[in-house]
């Protein structure tokens, strides 16, 4: 019994590092595309007022439902807003750090 425990927990510990090791990849994409405008961490305003705080993203969409934005390449209305277009393990990353940090 106890060495089932030690494998859950192995696993378990295993499964969190992977997370851990999406979450910062996400936020260095984040970092290197995204703050320029948005504020992409758990406070402060983003430096252009237009653009939503990526911790407020929930509030306007369900954030797992970006990953089709994503794959296809995000448009929005204003045209200063860069056009990307990820792939799959960007999106994983990049999903994984949204959901870290919404409020």
């Amino acid at each position: 019994m106890r060495l089932v425990a030690l494998l859950c927990l192995a696993i378990a510990s295993t499964a969190a590092m992977a997370q851990s090791g999406r979450v910062q990849r996400g936020f260095t994409f984040a970092q290197t595309n995204c703050s320029q405008c948005h504020a992409i961490g758990r406070v402060g305003e983003s430096p252009v007022p237009e653009a939503p705080p990526f911790r407020t993203l929930h509030t306007r969409y369900p954030v797992e439902d970006l990953a089709e934005a994503f794959a296809e390449g995000i448009t929005t209305g204003h045209p200063s807003m860069p056009q990307f277009q990820l792939d799959p393990a960007q999106i994983n990353d990049l999903i994984a750090y949204l959901q870290s940090i919404q409020g």
